[in-house]
């Protein structure tokens, strides 16, 4: 039986997501507002210049503390790394 590690990884990127930003970006962790995480998983999008649809693994969508604007959080599980991004806030 084969095991599902996308699920498992988004799986465990929802429930600990707070104190995944911890670790691997303690500087951003006081400046995000955990308590508004709204999370995007099976999103698609488009490159426009290679004209290619994709499908992310997870996309959170959180605002700074105090700000108006919203952040994106874009995780691509890989098996030779990880590859994290944040994104610039939206306003």
């Amino acid at each position: 039986m084969a095991i599902d590690h996308d699920r498992l990884f988004k799986e465990l990127l929802q429930t600990f997501f707070e104190e995944f930003v911890l670790l691997f970006f303690p500087d951003m962790h006081e400046h995000i507002d955990f308590s508004r995480l709204s999370f995007l998983s099976e999103e698609l999008f488009t490159d426009v210049t290679a004209g290619e649809k994709y499908r992310v693994d997870l996309l959170v969508k959180t605002k700074f503390k105090g700000e108006d604007g919203v952040i994106i959080v874009h995780v691509e599980n890989q098996s030779s790394g990880a590859n994290v991004s944040l994104l610039q806030p939206l306003v």
